[in-house]
């Protein structure tokens, strides 16, 4: 599955922009239930993508998503660069073994499975997974790419409803309910984005 080498290079910039520029505001949340880090480690594993950027884009697509998904294991810190890797390597290898058909939602499902496994971790529990399981919800109904969206930014925004079950913010118990999930807001956002992206290259 050879994907135009502009279309790896873009959704990588387009990741790279949104988490720089949104990098405070991540780092924010965090510190409001966790360590206050989110942002500049995601910022720092997104930039570590970048600066492989060429190399990625001449790759096979399975193959540049599976290698996206090992740099961030190896340049996020904290739990978001295995969970966030765990997501793309698992994407690769599945879009790997289906090149001749693939149904990208049974994919996605497949690869969100794995990282509920990864951190031990249930929908509700207020992490990235309530963003990636709606997620998945919309693109099996095959919705527009802006319902996506906004069914990621609606999903990390009731995440502030949420009580804290995994990871550091767990520790807080109730007083982790009125803040947004930081994992969840960058899914939000690095969804958005890319949703916007692609929109902007394919109109529907």
């Amino acid at each position: 599955m050879q994907a135009e080498p502009v279309l790896v290079a873009g959704l990588i910039e387009v990741c790279r922009a949104t988490i720089a520029e949104n990098a405070d505001h991540l780092c924010a949340l965090d510190r409001a239930i966790g360590d206050g880090d989110h942002g500049t480690n995601m910022r720092r594993g997104c930039e570590a993508v970048s600066a492989e950027g060429e190399s990625l884009s001449s790759l096979p697509f399975p193959d540049a998503v599976e290698k996206i998904g090992l740099t961030l294991v190896m340049n996020v810190g904290g739990a978001a660069g295995p969970l966030y890797g765990t997501l793309l390597i698992e994407i690769g290898r599945e879009l790997r073994k289906n090149e001749e058909k693939v149904d990208f939602s049974l994919v996605l499902k497949q690869a969100i499975d794995a990282v509920a496994r990864r951190g031990r971790s249930h929908a509700g529990d207020k992490t990235l997974l309530d963003v990636l399981y709606p997620v998945h919800a919309a693109v099996a109904k095959r919705s527009p790419l802006g319902d996506v969206a906004r069914k990621a930014e609606r999903s990390a925004n009731r995440t502030a409803a949420m009580k804290a079950m995994r990871g550091r913010a767990a520790y807080l118990g109730d007083r982790s309910i009125g803040h947004v999930d930081p994992g969840a807001s960058s899914c939000a956002l690095l969804t958005t984005a890319i949703c916007r992206y692609l929109g902007e290259r394919h109109p529907q």
